[in-house]
């Protein structure tokens, strides 16, 4: 590998594709018993980059190397696992608490600033 940024760049698009992939979503298979247990989870990601030459700010000369960067990120959240016992898949959803509260918090913001609004009507 050379220190070309075209290479660095494909290298690690070669690294988001392994982390993408449907192993992410679907866990290995495992057992417990007679029962088989498959873990599943939201995946989705994203990057972006750029790169170039530029010009120097005070000279007008034309710069002596390229710039370039690249970003990229994962969001993988836990949302259930399939369960087969004696031939029959089962759906068994897991529970984000985290996501529960903070929209029981939402609720709440939401009913008091309705009754104060309905209070200042009368």
């Amino acid at each position: 590998m050379t220190n070309d940024p075209l290479d660095k760049l494909v290298a690690t698009l070669d690294g988001v594709k392994d982390v993408l992939t449907v192993r992410r979503v679907f866990g290995e298979p495992y057992q417990v018993g007679d029962v088989t247990v498959i873990t599943v989870a939201s995946v989705r990601g994203g990057g972006g980059g750029g790169g170039g030459e530029g010009v120097g700010p005070d000279d007008g000369q034309e710069g002596s190397g390229a710039g370039g960067g690249l970003g990229f990120g994962v969001h993988a959240r836990p949302v259930g696992v399939y369960v087969i016992r004696d031939g029959k898949v089962t759906w068994q959803p897991s529970i984000d608490v985290m996501r529960i509260v903070l929209g029981g918090q939402i609720l709440g913001a939401l009913a008091i600033l309705t009754l104060r609004k309905l209070l200042k009507h009368h």
